[in-house]
Protein backbone atom coordinates (compact mmCIF):
# COMPACT_ATOMS: atom_id res chain seq x y z
CA UNK A 1 0.00 0.00 0.00
CA UNK A 2 1.54 3.24 -1.07
CA UNK A 3 1.67 6.12 1.73
CA UNK A 4 0.02 9.54 1.20
CA UNK A 5 2.40 12.18 1.06
CA UNK A 6 1.62 14.17 4.20
CA UNK A 7 3.17 18.26 3.09
CA UNK A 8 3.76 19.71 6.71
CA UNK A 9 5.12 23.34 7.78
CA UNK A 10 6.70 24.53 10.45
CA UNK A 11 4.79 27.40 12.38
CA UNK A 12 6.81 27.67 15.36
CA UNK A 13 10.81 27.37 16.26
CA UNK A 14 11.32 24.12 17.75
CA UNK A 15 8.11 22.43 15.59
CA UNK A 16 8.67 18.76 15.41
CA UNK A 17 7.66 16.60 12.56
CA UNK A 18 5.40 13.60 13.19
CA UNK A 19 7.30 10.83 14.08
CA UNK A 20 6.32 7.09 14.01
CA UNK A 21 7.89 5.32 17.39
CA UNK A 22 8.35 2.23 15.41
CA UNK A 23 8.02 -0.04 11.83
CA UNK A 24 4.57 -0.76 12.07
CA UNK A 25 3.54 2.07 13.96
CA UNK A 26 -0.34 3.51 12.95
CA UNK A 27 0.43 6.55 14.88
CA UNK A 28 2.70 9.21 14.84
CA UNK A 29 4.10 11.14 17.53
CA UNK A 30 2.84 14.77 17.85
CA UNK A 31 4.90 16.79 20.27
CA UNK A 32 4.63 19.76 22.18
CA UNK A 33 6.17 22.87 20.97
CA UNK A 34 6.26 24.74 24.23
CA UNK A 35 8.95 26.89 25.49
CA UNK A 36 8.64 26.07 29.21
CA UNK A 37 6.42 23.20 30.93
CA UNK A 38 2.76 23.61 31.27
CA UNK A 39 1.25 22.63 34.34
CA UNK A 40 -2.11 20.69 34.62
CA UNK A 41 -4.01 20.94 37.35
CA UNK A 42 -6.48 18.23 37.91
CA UNK A 43 -9.50 17.70 35.80
CA UNK A 44 -7.70 20.84 33.67
CA UNK A 45 -7.73 21.40 29.89
CA UNK A 46 -4.94 23.31 27.91
CA UNK A 47 -4.79 23.25 24.35
CA UNK A 48 -1.26 22.23 23.61
CA UNK A 49 0.65 23.48 19.79
CA UNK A 50 2.11 21.54 18.17
CA UNK A 51 3.68 24.34 16.00
CA UNK A 52 2.79 22.47 13.13
CA UNK A 53 0.14 23.04 10.00
CA UNK A 54 -0.07 19.89 7.59
CA UNK A 55 -1.58 19.70 4.33
CA UNK A 56 -4.01 15.97 4.56
CA UNK A 57 -4.91 15.14 0.93
CA UNK A 58 -8.45 14.88 -0.10
CA UNK A 59 -10.27 11.21 0.61
CA UNK A 60 -8.07 11.50 3.67
CA UNK A 61 -8.60 12.74 7.93
CA UNK A 62 -5.91 12.98 10.53
CA UNK A 63 -7.02 11.17 13.92
CA UNK A 64 -5.27 12.35 16.87
CA UNK A 65 -5.98 10.12 19.83
CA UNK A 66 -3.84 9.41 23.06
CA UNK A 67 -0.70 8.58 23.46
CA UNK A 68 -1.08 4.79 25.52
CA UNK A 69 1.40 5.48 28.48
CA UNK A 70 0.91 9.41 28.59
CA UNK A 71 -2.62 8.13 29.35
CA UNK A 72 -2.45 5.14 31.21
CA UNK A 73 0.18 6.12 33.29
CA UNK A 74 -0.24 10.17 34.11
CA UNK A 75 -4.04 10.61 32.70
CA UNK A 76 -3.02 13.17 29.87
CA UNK A 77 -5.31 12.22 26.94
CA UNK A 78 -7.16 14.12 24.22
CA UNK A 79 -10.12 16.06 25.73
CA UNK A 80 -12.56 15.47 22.84
CA UNK A 81 -11.03 12.13 22.87
CA UNK A 82 -10.15 11.80 19.16
CA UNK A 83 -9.44 15.07 17.08
CA UNK A 84 -10.61 15.42 13.91
CA UNK A 85 -8.27 17.18 11.02
CA UNK A 86 -9.97 17.67 8.15
CA UNK A 87 -8.26 17.70 4.69
CA UNK A 88 -9.18 21.47 4.02
CA UNK A 89 -7.94 22.66 7.55
CA UNK A 90 -4.48 24.58 7.38
CA UNK A 91 -4.25 26.34 10.90
CA UNK A 92 -2.31 25.10 13.51
CA UNK A 93 -2.88 21.59 14.68
CA UNK A 94 -3.58 21.95 18.51
CA UNK A 95 -4.03 19.35 21.05
CA UNK A 96 -7.30 19.77 23.73
CA UNK A 97 -5.08 18.03 26.60
CA UNK A 98 -6.81 16.87 29.55
CA UNK A 99 -6.26 15.95 32.90
CA UNK A 100 -7.81 13.17 34.20
CA UNK A 101 -5.53 12.17 37.13
CA UNK A 102 -6.13 13.69 40.74
CA UNK A 103 -2.55 14.41 40.80
CA UNK A 104 -1.26 18.02 38.99
CA UNK A 105 0.79 16.84 35.90
CA UNK A 106 3.45 18.64 33.70
CA UNK A 107 3.92 18.80 30.14
CA UNK A 108 7.62 19.33 28.54
CA UNK A 109 8.94 21.31 26.06
CA UNK A 110 9.77 19.07 22.72
CA UNK A 111 7.49 16.10 24.97
CA UNK A 112 5.24 13.67 23.05
CA UNK A 113 1.65 14.28 23.64
CA UNK A 114 -0.50 12.40 21.35
CA UNK A 115 -0.98 10.51 17.97
CA UNK A 116 -1.88 10.61 14.61
CA UNK A 117 -3.43 8.21 12.24
CA UNK A 118 -3.69 9.10 8.87
CA UNK A 119 -6.89 7.58 7.84
CA UNK A 120 -8.88 7.05 3.77
CA UNK A 121 -12.67 8.03 5.28
CA UNK A 122 -16.03 7.56 2.50
CA UNK A 123 -18.08 10.77 3.28
CA UNK A 124 -21.79 9.73 2.55
CA UNK A 125 -24.81 10.91 1.37
CA UNK A 126 -27.48 11.57 3.96
CA UNK A 127 -31.13 11.46 3.04
CA UNK A 128 -34.44 11.74 5.44
CA UNK A 129 -36.59 8.67 5.20
CA UNK A 130 -40.03 7.94 6.72
CA UNK A 131 -38.84 4.88 7.90
CA UNK A 132 -35.73 2.50 8.16
CA UNK A 133 -35.58 -1.58 7.43
CA UNK A 134 -36.37 -3.73 10.09
CA UNK A 135 -33.16 -5.95 11.71
CA UNK A 136 -32.95 -8.07 14.32
CA UNK A 137 -31.47 -6.19 16.82
CA UNK A 138 -33.97 -3.01 15.60
CA UNK A 139 -33.01 -0.37 18.18
CA UNK A 140 -31.44 -1.84 21.05
CA UNK A 141 -29.33 0.25 22.35
CA UNK A 142 -26.06 0.05 24.55
CA UNK A 143 -25.25 -3.50 25.75
CA UNK A 144 -28.95 -5.00 23.91
CA UNK A 145 -26.02 -7.80 22.32
CA UNK A 146 -24.74 -8.75 25.87
CA UNK A 147 -21.49 -7.81 27.87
Amino acid sequence: MQKPTIRVQKLREGAQLPVYGSAYAAGADLSACVDAPLCFAPGETKLVPTGLAMEIPAGYAGLIYARSGLASKRGLAPANKVGVVDADYRGEIMVALHNHSPQAQQVAPRERIAQLVVTPFLAAAFTEAAALEETVRGAGGFGSTGV
